[in-house]
């Protein structure tokens, strides 16, 4: 075969512009294109999150706390097997490609969620299926983290990482916050006969994320543009030769290795950071209603504010991170941020003499009302038994856990989380370098997306049949050998460019 090398060097991409200035705009522009894909992904995940339960109970009264951990668990499998795919597939082609085809999967998947209700049986397996559709479909966090860390220097790395978590985190606001405004609606809602639809409090949350998905599309096709840049910040450019009569471009290697060992440290990390916080958002309405004997509705509501709040929190840690590992390094923050959420779930143990209120005096209740009120045609005897479930036996020898225990864990969570989670993806893609992070950024997503289908799993079957205690006192150990694999791991996580002594390495 032979070469015949193009005088001329050209941009890596189709529609990079020659001019320096319009190129740094061109790529910043793209870049806050990847900002808000990843808000949008993370309202479409969480606009519905805490509705899950009360709507799974709704459609198909077999449903228990058990298979509510597989359905929520099945965003996280659908997006554990995506995520390589659409990473190897953003190594080989644009990354507007596997964006668009993803984000189609998740508005078609939004839309399969809302009529789960229709089919005369098995409506759980349904929901199942458009979860896991919907994790599939945000798979696409890889292709949008990879761009984000090959179009940034390692200057800017660690303040773009920040501000796409800020921008997950606004999403992770914004979705709790658009449940509880649409729990207005009601679960009876409204019916619109020519679509088949019912338009309530909880397939609205999914049809208005189906909506933001089609916006999102649009951006990625107008707006996006391909850029690489070096840990320095200098535009990348490929060399065109030609071969076999065909124009064809390639991208310069980079000299040096990475470190495999590193890379598998940080996923390991990874995977303890994310199954920690899935275990809570999981078990979060679920025990509440059991703690504090709320109704389905009162879950919906006050824990849509409470993760909206812990949301807007995060976006105030994320703008803290990005100054105080500028001083102290990203380890630090790292290895801190896990000291915090050890703390927050610490909190959550059971202590004390109170104990929950049990669900079947509830139904004697129920029972003696709706006796009481036979002869009353009028009268509305459907009334929701609150509390604890009297088949979770632990109930009746638990000590119960206090709002004020509940709400010092959720602030506490809440800080050391998202500054474990910038950390852990910055470390990361600095470890990788300049070199192509398609692939790696995919099996990074798929080592948290198997931490979300584990955590769900983990922690609806061992609360439902050992109760708080057991089930946050595993975590809090789990937690703790994460922060000594850190300590013991700590020299080997390192940038690429440090590794290979191209620059000083960074403070702490």
């Amino acid at each position: 075969m032979s070469l015949v090398e193009s005088e001329e060097t050209t941009p890596l991409l189709k529609g990079y512009v020659d001019n320096e200035e319009d190129a740094y705009k061109s790529r910043w522009r793209s870049i806050r294109v990847m900002y808000f894909t990843m808000f949008l992904s993370s309202v479409g995940f969480t606009i519905v999150i805490t509705s899950i339960w009360p709507y799974l109970h709704k459609i198909d009264d077999s449903a228990n706390a058990s298979f509510l951990g597989w359905v929520v668990a099945a965003y996280s499998l659908g997006q554990m097997v995506a995520s390589p795919l659409f990473g190897l597939w953003s190594n080989h082609r644009p990354r507007r490609e596997p964006l668009v085809c993803s984000i189609f999967i998740n508005v078609v998947a939004n839309i399969y969620y809302s009529y789960v209700y229709l089919p005369p049986s098995q409506n759980k397996y349904h929901m199942l299926m458009a979860r896991a559709l919907v994790g599939f479909g945000a798979g696409n966090v890889a292709v949008v983290r990879s761009y984000v860390a090959g179009a940034t220097s390692l200057k800017e790395r660690t303040g773009a990482m920040a501000n796409m978590s800020a921008c997950q985190a606004l999403g992770f606001i914004l979705g709790p916050a658009l449940q509880a405004a649409l729990s207005v609606i009601g679960e009876k809602g409204y019916n619109v006969k020519i679509i088949w639809l019912q338009f309530n409090m909880y397939t609205a949350p999914a049809l208005l994320a189906a909506c933001f998905g089609l916006i999102n599309i649009l951006l990625v096709i107008l707006v996006l543009r391909e850029h690489q840049v070096d840990d320095d910040g200098k535009q990348i450019r490929a060399i065109n030769y030609v071969s076999e009569g065909k124009r064809v471009t390639v991208i310069p290697e980079v000299e040096g290795d990475i470190d495999q060992f590193a890379v598998l440290i940080s996923n390991i990390l990874f995977f303890v950071i994310l199954f920690i916080f899935a275990v809570f958002e999981t078990i979060a309405t679920p025990l509440t209603m059991d703690m504090f004997a709320w109704t389905r509705e009162q879950a919906v509501l006050y824990n849509g504010i409470i993760l909206a709040a812990i949301g807007f929190e995060s976006i105030l840690v994320f703008l803290a991170v990005k100054i105080v590992s500028a001083k102290v390094g990203d380890r630090p923050v790292l290895l801190g941020g896990l000291v915090i959420v050890f703390c927050g779930f610490f909190m959550l143990l059971p202590w004390g003499n109170h104990y929950p209120t049990i669900q079947w005096a509830d139904l004697q209740n129920k029972t003696t009302v709706e006796l009481s009120l036979a002869y009353t045609p009028s009268a509305n005897s459907s009334v929701e038994p609150t509390g604890c479930p009297s088949a979770q036996t632990w109930c009746q020898f638990t000590p119960a856990i206090h709002i004020a225990q509940y709400i010092t864990s959720d602030i506490l969570i809440g800080v050391g989380y998202p500054a474990c989670n910038v950390m852990s993806y910055t470390l990361y893609s600095k470890i990788l370098g300049p070199k192509p992070q398609g692939v790696y950024m995919g099996w990074l997503t798929a080592s948290g997306s198997g931490a979300r289908t584990l955590g769900p799993v983990f922690v609806s079957q061992v609360y439902t049949l050992l109760g708080p205690r057991w089930a946050f006192s595993l975590i809090c150990g789990i937690v703790l050998v994460a922060i000594v694999l850190l300590g013991a791991m700590y020299h080997r996580l390192i940038a690429f460019s440090v590794r290979h002594g191209r620059i000083q390495e960074e403070t702490g």
